[in-house]
């Protein structure tokens, strides 16, 4: 039986509550976990799945995203045949922006046309789990469904499975039919049969600043990394070459993650650091995302706050946030005595 899938994932969404980590990068890209990016989640699901051939359908601020993913190569797609395919949207100011939208998929409707697998795993891009898509398609199988909806608790997490042929017969018809995005479909069980298929591990969405670091502290538990970064599953990101991070003989570092490329010379409690990050002797650094190479100087005090990349933050500097409202500085930003020099 030819069991073969092909990975679509939708990255057009745009959603205003994390336009803060938004403005220059899609939500796609949008970094997580001391060295991922969103995207990396869904993309590894689909690669550890078995799927060999993923579109991925970017509509603003991709830039980032393309220069993150590449050839493919770090999920072992940059292949002679299938492999990464990278299809923008023409149209950046029409009506279209909905997840799953048809018209989107139909402006490259002969990437589609020359598949040649049997089935197709339609994703967003901001979903966090690990999941495995073959269970999912032999559920979809057994259960005789046109259209099979991943869930947790009866929420939909905006995964589906149905036929190739189906989805390109939906893709076709959706300029005279009613059925204009997967959204329609769901919602229209009178025609096609819709399973929901219920995933029982860890999973976030992050589309809102609140998920974003809310869920970014979460993975500090033992237990909710050990279910998302399995060994037999593994999560593949872009790799940096980059040094072992250096602790000064005054750092303290307790329950964080800390990527490597860093300089540590302060105190970081529960917090999550990138790559290349720098922070100052004397500085504590509580409940923070801080992001590749920022700069952090001496006696400052970060807590409940997400410093974006490139941000540099002068001598006695105090940042403070709050759990529920994080204090956000965004890409590029200059703070503190670092403006007079």
């Amino acid at each position: 039986m030819n069991r073969s899938m092909l990975g679509i994932i939708d990255a057009t969404t745009y959603k205003e509550e994390i336009k803060d980590l938004a403005q220059e990068r899609s939500m796609a890209a949008i970094p997580f976990a001391g060295r991922y990016r969103l995207i990396d989640f869904v993309l590894s699901n689909m690669v550890n799945s078995g799927i060999k051939s993923v579109g991925i359908f970017p509509k603003y601020r991709y830039r980032s995203l393309m220069d993150h993913l590449g050839s493919g190569k770090h999920w072992d797609l940059n292949r002679k045949r299938d492999g990464l395919f990278f299809f923008p949207s023409p149209h950046l100011y029409d009506e279209y922006h909905e997840f799953g939208s048809f018209k989107q998929f139909s402006d490259h409707i002969d990437y589609f046309l020359r598949s040649r697998q049997k089935y197709a795993v339609i994703t967003n891009s901001y979903t966090v789990a690990n999941i495995d898509f073959q269970k999912v398609l032999d559920y979809h199988i057994d259960m005789g469904c046109d259209l099979t909806e991943v869930c947790q608790n009866g929420k939909s997490l905006q995964m589906y499975i149905m036929s190739t042929e189906l989805l390109m017969d939906l893709i076709q018809q959706s300029a005279y039919s009613s059925y204009k995005t997967l959204h329609d479909v769901v919602t229209s069980p009178e025609k096609f049969t819709i399973c929901q298929y219920e995933h029982q591990d860890y999973v976030a969405v992050i589309d809102s600043i609140q998920k974003y670091y809310k869920h970014s502290l979460e993975i500090l538990q033992p237990e909710i990394w050990q279910s998302l970064f399995s060994k037999d599953r593994p999560i593949f990101t872009k790799v940096k070459d980059e040094p072992p991070t250096r602790y000064g003989k005054q750092s303290r570092v307790r329950n964080c993650f800390i990527a490597n490329g860093s300089i540590i010379e302060g105190t970081v409690e529960n917090s999550i650091i990138f790559r290349a990050v720098h922070i100052g002797k004397n500085t504590v650094i509580k409940n923070s995302i801080i992001m590749q190479k920022s700069q952090i100087g001496e006696r400052c005090s970060l807590n409940y706050c997400i410093l974006d990349k490139d941000v540099k933050i002068g001598d006695d500097m105090n940042l403070l946030g709050d759990k529920n409202d994080p204090y956000v500085v965004h890409k590029g930003t200059i703070q503190g005595v670092l403006m007079n020099t």
